[in-house]
């Protein structure tokens, strides 16, 4: 019995160490990911930070000294008053943010459009690219080459077909004698030119996620539904869209982000103008940072931007990952 006992005893205490003590494999999963941990924190966490941090001040003034020379001003803290000054209209307009919610409502509109209309056109492509029709592999790259293409060489091509006197789009409208359009110089209709070409670009992306849902579905749900007599439209709607809800919520989230993150094609597609009615907040960020007067306002766009961003970071999380952990 004192052999056992002794054993026992000699046992715990090893195990004891080795929990007080953990050997190198128990460090190998944080040193594997330190790396990004540390490359997260000095290109994310810290500019972020700091981005704050400015965003609580205003910029001093460039003045002449008694001498006639330029001298920097000290920067003045002001608090959370660029953030007020953002959202309460003043009188007469800001110079640098009187467009601000203007560009936050084209934004809304923006993301709220091109996610709307994208996901189900990109649902109906993937439809028919799973069923078995001729051709199949060459519609499927024809559906997905947009993607293939840098976002500035597809904004040309459409800049080229919104012309507004050679442009491809007018002169058909001009031989079918309906009138032409500036598409993107009224104020009207740039905003829906700018989403025409997001959704171009982006729904064969989605396309291909859908389509490798609907191929992960066993065929013999279907099978059985046809035998009880269900047809094609009462299988989609009780069968397909309710197995693919987590691949359309996926979906949704990462169309949202990046939505709210588009600059390229503005730089081809007239720049946000006129009157900044296609201007996004991304791109007035990149507009508007140069200035130095406007730096604090700047960062204060900026930390709403993230705001906007880190919040659909968290529905991921709270639908997605959670979920998969929970399951």
């Amino acid at each position: 019995m004192e052999q056992v006992s002794t054993s026992i005893n000699t046992a715990s205490t090893v195990q004891s160490r080795r929990i007080k003590h953990p050997t190198w494999r128990h460090l190998i999963p944080y040193l594997l990911i330190a790396p990004t941990l540390i490359f997260v924190g000095l290109f994310t966490i810290y500019p972020t930070i700091r981005t704050f941090e400015q965003s609580l001040y205003q910029p001093g003034m460039n003045v002449r000294n008694e001498r006639g020379q330029r001298v920097q001003q000290p920067d003045t803290f002001v608090g959370l008053q660029n953030y007020a000054d953002l959202f309460i209209p003043q009188t007469p307009p800001h110079p640098i943010v009187g467009g601000f919610l203007q560009i936050l409502s084209n934004t809304i509109v923006f993301a709220v459009a091109s996610v709307g209309i994208t996901l189900p056109l990109s649902f109906g492509m993937a439809l028919l690219m799973n069923r078995a029709i001729r051709g199949r592999a060459l519609w499927r790259f024809s559906l997905f080459y947009p993607v293939l293409l840098p976002l500035i060489g597809g904004a040309s091509m459409w800049a080229f077909l919104y012309g507004n006197s050679g442009g491809l789009i007018n002169t058909v409208l001009r031989s079918l004698n309906i009138p032409t359009q500036d598409w993107l110089n009224t104020p009207d209709l740039v905003l829906w030119s700018v989403i025409v070409v997001n959704i171009w670009k982006q729904a064969g992306f989605y396309m291909i996620f859908y389509l490798a849902g609907l191929q992960s579905i066993p065929k013999d749900i279907y099978e059985a539904a046809a035998l009880d007599g269900a047809s094609y439209f009462q299988q989609l709607f009780t069968i397909t869209i309710p197995l693919l809800r987590r691949t359309t919520l996926f979906l949704l989230v990462i169309a949202s982000t990046y939505a709210f993150q588009t600059v390229e094609q503005l730089d081809v597609l007239n720049k946000g103008m006129p009157a900044n009615r296609a201007n996004l907040l991304l791109w007035y960020i990149y507009q508007m940072y140069p200035s130095s007067q406007a730096r604090g306002y700047v960062n204060a766009i900026s930390m709403v931007l993230v705001v906007i961003l880190f919040t659909f970071t968290f529905i991921n999380f709270a639908f997605f990952e959670r979920r998969s952990a929970d399951e």
